[in-house]
């Protein structure tokens, strides 16, 4: 009877939040740009990938993503972006989450991290810029760009 009511109320849940996506809201990537502080480590800065964004409302954003870090590795994510301030029209906060797949930072497990970014959103195309601060030898420092579409 138990897990009968836990199915109830998932399913009920999961209903409800189907009902209120909207796809207006969701952006799709092709993964990021780094532009690497230690330009001399042989770092990959093209980094191919997919990854959505779903604009919760103004301040807050889901994403999730799968690309090749700039070690060469595969890597994936999975985080929030919160973004209370506007200036000049560009969102302003951080993204908290997780990564994987660095081979030097816990031996290319999940890891958190909370990094600074500034997003500038159009009606279809928009750009996330995140500062990633240098992390010992485990991860190098970079300013990522994040180009972003979404179907309207």
């Amino acid at each position: 009877m138990k897990r009968l009511a836990c199915l109830l109320v998932v399913s009920s849940a999961t209903l409800s939040a189907q009902a209120e996506f909207d796809a207006s809201r969701l952006w799709i990537n092709a993964g990021f740009y780094s532009a690497h502080f230690d330009s001399n480590k042989g770092l990959r800065n093209a980094n191919p990938g997919i990854g959505l964004e779903y604009r919760i409302d103004d301040t807050w954003s889901a994403t999730a993503g799968h690309f090749r870090n700039s070690n060469d590795v595969n890597s994936n994510y999975v985080g929030a972006y919160y973004q209370p301030w506007t200036w000049a029209g560009v969102k302003l906060g951080v993204v908290a989450g997780a990564f994987n797949g660095y081979p030097n930072a816990y031996k290319g497990g999940w890891f958190p991290a909370l990094i600074p970014t500034a997003s500038l959103e159009g009606q279809h195309w928009g750009l996330n810029v995140a500062l990633v601060p240098p992390l010992k030898d485990r991860l190098y420092g970079a300013v990522s760009f994040q180009l972003k579409y979404r179907f309207r």
